[in-house]
């Protein structure tokens, strides 16, 4: 309980907040950047359907999430990448550095959010709705593009620091994104089916510790990097 009312505060932080409402104008005011992501999500659903057309369920569900990868990618790990060094020094003098870490990540979270159900609607638009229980889907798929933004704003800023940013978060999300798609993979395939599987809570209760864990790595290795 303490742990929460702690965490409760440190999001309800003004600076928190203002780093936020920050990165919000910033993506207002640059719109060929948001508008740039929106067109790949919708050029890439394309593509699928032109050479796929309406595949079966399973196929259906791993083209999901190779694509919300990829997403998560292009829209989430810029976050950190666009930061000059000018500007970091400028957010180092007026906030902490748990302070920004965690603006990053409550703002790449929001943005995937926003990005999983635009991609959700496509996919249903274009390549059909073999989805047994859209809104169990939906849930699952909120929760696993929260937890891709996680993994990929906390190596963007571990990267952020590295001369070959882009390589450097290749090798370093490897190992870290596969097994966090393997088990989306497997959890979303209970949407797929009116029959319920042994297990499922475990699988989620897993998949909620790992977005855990990863925001608690950043909250706690990114201030070593911030002071370098």
């Amino acid at each position: 309980m303490q742990i929460i009312q702690s965490f409760k505060v440190l999001v309800l932080n003004k600076y928190v907040i203002s780093l936020i409402k920050k990165d919000l104008l910033l993506e207002l005011r640059q719109q060929y950047t948001l508008y740039g992501i929106f067109l790949y999500v919708a050029s890439t659903i394309f593509v699928i359907y032109i050479t796929m057309g309406q595949p079966e369920e399973q196929v259906w569900n791993s083209m999901f999430w190779v694509v919300q990868l990829f997403v998560a990618v292009n829209a989430v790990a810029k976050s950190f990448l666009q930061e000059s060094r000018g500007r970091m020094l400028y957010f180092y003098s007026i906030a902490g550095a748990r302070d920004f870490v965690l603006s990053k990540i409550i703002f790449n979270g929001l943005l995937m959010m926003v990005m999983t159900i635009l991609s959700i609607g496509l996919f249903a638009l274009l390549l059909g709705n073999p989805v047994y229980n859209m809104w169990q889907f939906m849930g699952l798929a909120m929760l696993g593009g929260l937890g891709l933004s996680f993994i990929f704003t906390f190596l963007a800023a571990i990267a952020a620091k590295a001369q070959q940013q882009a390589a450097l978060m290749a090798v370093m999300g490897f190992p870290i994104i596969v097994p966090q798609l393997l088990l989306l993979g497997k959890i979303s395939k209970i949407a797929f089916s009116p029959v319920l599987f042994q297990g499922m809570l475990s699988m989620v209760g897993l998949l909620l510790a790992f977005d855990v864990l990863i925001i608690a790595l950043a909250l706690i290795l990114f201030p070593f990097l911030w002071k370098d």
